[in-house]
């Protein structure tokens, strides 16, 4: 279009030519097949080199290359023992977030090697990350393996390359055992399969998940008996207490419609652990020692960590102090930059110090043979240890998970099928009893509701309160009647209170007897008060009801006070007691 022209070691070509442009075309075509052909063959060579396994690869932390190019353990001990810690935690903890946790909790560094900068090559020490455990849990050559291809590129409508992991039928090269692996790879496939069971705890059927701290035993292991998904785990807070709930959601989430079924776990827990324990008790012993071993293990491997921490804080702040004594004292800007770190390191060591000697505190005594023969004592009562409150719900999950499978639920009208799939194979069936609802755990014993229903025809509320507490009778809340419990007893059975049922036999208002004692209100109830008309108190609020008069009124009865009193003279004491009339 602007007429440029365009030159090579061949000549000049003008692409305003047909000619020139369909030359062009075709030596860019075939430079292109050129390029192609050379990349293809440094492709074919580099999968030579790795189908024998010499193709280099960054070593993972842990791994160096000796002189002879092979890949080997690293010789720094403290570098070895974190990365056998961390894959020994995850066997134990089940869970990443968990492993970060426990290295978080004891103080513990994680080596990171420098690949880039003044420091390329050193190994440097920092707080254990959560992505950085999921990139050792993934990576195969811990478990001795020389693998290439397991990721994918491909660029995107941007340009930009897009990088997807593949499978491990996919994987263009594995050499098992080509060098030292720090786990087998039967462990490895252990570690993904924990891994991808994690994952699916937070998937749409949440098929499992690591052990937490909630109460619920069966918490990532119920299946639902009707459609056959996970089911979630749902806490309702009573008497101050957690109580789980297995429910199953998915199918209103989906659809819209109700749940397949909620049940709650207490009996459920309680039934599945009692046959965990008579599972377990005639191993216990076995067990048991193993577990101890296990922890002695790992208090001994925590310990040498700290201690070779230590110890390289200690060798960093001799070289920094052996680097201050030589240098010369006219250098003064050198001297002050070199005492400066020699600080740094000094207070590094004291504070690896410091960690150290609370962790050993915290260790407690070291076991010895006589604590060997205590526990061997103590744990052969499994029971007792199981039922302890000292042990914690997610030490008991894991137990479970150790044992179970998992457990199927179904609710058949008044009862729950439990099923039960052991590790080994085989299946155990129970049946329990649906769980009274909320309402029928503070029901009030019919006793009492009767007895209530036969005192509300002499007494109010409150009075009816007082006579039960006087029996040290309790509702079904196990609290103390007052007189909203009783009124609620009432309300809840359809019995009347003493101003209904007065009311139904005729009793009258102080409105209505006026009139027909020829009265003010007023002195309607004056007359009660003083013993005159018989009446009494209805209800705890102090309305006043009056029996129906039998005869006929005498006359003058309308005079003042003291012709009131010579109408109806004052009842002596003896009289007034048998006056039915309550205050």
């Amino acid at each position: 279009m602007a007429g440029s022209l365009i030159l090579d070691e061949d000549g000049i070509y003008d692409p305003s030519h047909f000619n020139d442009r369909l030359l062009l075309g075709l030596k860019g075509t075939m430079s292109e097949a050129e390029l192609h052909m050379l990349h293809a063959r440094l492709i074919g060579g580099a999968m030579n080199k790795a189908r024998r396994g010499e193709l280099w690869q960054r070593p993972p932390i842990g791994y160096v290359f000796d002189a002879h190019q092979r890949l080997t353990f690293e010789p720094d001990v403290q570098v070895r023992s974190a990365v056998r810690l961390l894959f020994e935690t995850f066997r134990r903890m089940g869970s990443a977030g968990e492993v970060v946790k426990y290295f978080s909790e004891h103080s513990l560094l994680w080596p990171r090697r420098v690949f880039s900068g003044p420091r390329a090559g050193d190994v440097v020490f920092g707080p254990l990350e959560h992505n950085r455990v999921l990139q050792v849990l993934h990576n195969p050559r811990y478990a001795g393996a020389y693998v290439f291809g397991r990721t994918r590129s491909r660029k995107g409508p941007d340009g930009k390359g897009r990088h997807r992991t593949v499978g491990r039928e996919e994987w263009q090269v594995f050499l098992p055992n080509a060098h030292p692996a720090y786990i087998t790879w039967e462990d490895y496939e252990a570690n993904l399969a924990r891994l991808r069971a994690n994952y699916n705890a937070f998937s749409g059927d949440r098929r499992s998940s690591p052990p937490r701290e909630g109460t619920a035993l069966l918490q990532g292991m119920v299946v639902c008996g009707r459609c056959g998904l996970r089911m979630t785990v749902r806490y309702c807070v009573r008497k101050g207490h957690p109580e789980p709930y297995y429910t199953c959601l998915k199918k209103r989430i989906e659809t819209g419609k109700g749940r397949c079924q909620e049940i709650a776990g207490g009996g459920i827990d309680e039934a599945v652990g009692q046959l965990v324990i008579e599972a377990v008790t005639p191993a216990m012993l076995d067990v048991a020692l193993e577990v101890f071993e296990e922890l002695r293990a790992r208090k001994h491997e925590v310990d040498r960590l700290h201690r070779a921490q230590v110890d390289r804080a200690r060798e960093e702040a001799e070289l920094a102090k052996r680097q201050f004594m030589l240098v010369r004292p006219e250098n003064r800007l050198v001297a002050d930059a070199l005492e400066r770190e020699w600080n740094e390191k000094l207070r590094r060591l004291a504070h690896d110090e410091e960690v150290y000697a609370r962790a050993t505190k915290a260790a407690g005594v070291q076991p010895c043979g006589d604590i060997d023969e205590r526990i061997r004592g103590l744990v052969v009562d499994f029971p007792q240890v199981w039922k302890d409150p000292r042990t914690s719900a997610r030490d008991r999950k894991r137990i479970l998970r150790l044992l179970v499978e998992d457990v199927t639920l179904a609710r058949v009208e008044k009862m729950i099928d439990v099923h039960i799939r052991w590790r080994g194979g085989a299946t155990t069936s129970i049946k329990q009893p649906v769980p009274p609802r909320r309402w029928e755990t503070v029901q009030t014993p019919v006793s009492i509701v009767e007895r209530i229903r036969a005192l509300a025809t002499e007494q109010t509320d409150g009075q009816i309160a007082g006579a039960l507490n006087a029996d040290h009778l309790l509702s079904g809340a196990g609290k103390s009647f007052t007189r909203r419990i009783v009124q609620a007893v009432r309300r809840s059975y359809g019995i009347e209170s003493y101003h209904d049922w007065l009311r139904r036999q005729g009793w009258l208002t102080a409105v209505e007897m006026a009139p027909r004692l020829r009265l003010t209100r007023g002195t309607a109830k004056r007359f009660a008060r003083d013993g005159l008309v018989r009446a009494v108190r209805a209800d705890d609020k102090g309305i006043i009801l009056f029996a129906p008069p039998e005869g006929p009124l005498p006359k003058g009865h309308r005079g003042k006070r003291h012709r009131d009193r010579r109408v109806f003279p004052k009842l002596d004491a003896e009289v007034r007691k048998e006056v039915q009339y309550e205050t």
